[in-house]
């Protein structure tokens, strides 16, 4: 399995595990920035979000660059 750092997507798992939530507000949140991202245009995974995209919205950069 990945390192959280190495990975493009991030799973329901993943975003429970940064935020500190139940699975049911991990989906909720992922919904949330997937819909925020396909009303700019992108192409998104069911069940997933962009790493980079997460990092951007909660901790305003991207957390994984040095």
């Amino acid at each position: 399995m990945k390192e959280l750092a190495q990975k493009a997507q991030l799973t329901v798992e993943d975003v429970q595990l940064l935020l500190g939530v139940s699975q049911s507000h991990a989906y909720k949140v992922i919904r949330e920035l997937n819909k925020e991202l396909t009303d700019k245009g992108f192409y998104v995974v069911r069940g997933k979000v962009s790493q980079k995209f997460f990092n951007e919205k909660f901790y305003g950069i991207n957390r994984w660059e040095g």
